[in-house]
């Protein structure tokens, strides 16, 4: 968890990157201090938090922001491998996808993923939904302090 005067790290995974402007936007417009870091698929999402690959210097996320579909490994996968490691598995993990399906949202939270949201089509609601989720996690719950 981040200290008082330390920023919020959240990490977006997803491929879309029109989706990752919308979020970064209204990111950017909460009251929240935060940093933000992308990566466009779940096998780079492994490195960065693993950081190996590109990210040896990765910072750890204090949420992660979760695509399901995305080339070379799906949210499903990310969710699995995070949620089965020792170091990684307290970290909150929101689905945040197209997808309404009863079988995608039953089998993240199978998973262990921590929320589920459907993305809105509207901007407005797109970003109200995005803003409700960092000041939730950035503000109001208590997350595990990491050494």
């Amino acid at each position: 968890m981040p200290g008082p005067s330390d920023p919020f790290r959240i990490l977006i995974v997803d491929d879309d990157p029109g989706d990752v402007l919308m979020i970064e936007e209204a990111l950017e417009n909460s009251s929240v201090d935060k940093q933000i870091q992308v990566v466009g698929d779940g096998q780079e999402a492994m490195e960065f938090l693993q950081r190996s690959g590109r990210h040896p210097d990765a910072e750890r996320p204090d949420m992660i922001l979760l695509d399901l579909n995305m080339p070379r490994m799906d949210g499903r996968q990310v969710l699995s491998r995070v949620k089965s490691d020792e170091d990684l598995r307290t970290i909150p993990i929101v689905v945040l996808t197209t997808s309404s399906t009863d079988t995608d949202i039953l089998s993240s939270y199978t998973l262990q993923a921590n929320a589920y949201v459907t993305k809105p089509i509207g901007l407005d609601d797109f970003t109200d939904v995005v803003q409700r989720i960092d000041e939730f996690f950035g503000r109001v719950v208590v997350l595990p302090r990491q050494g």
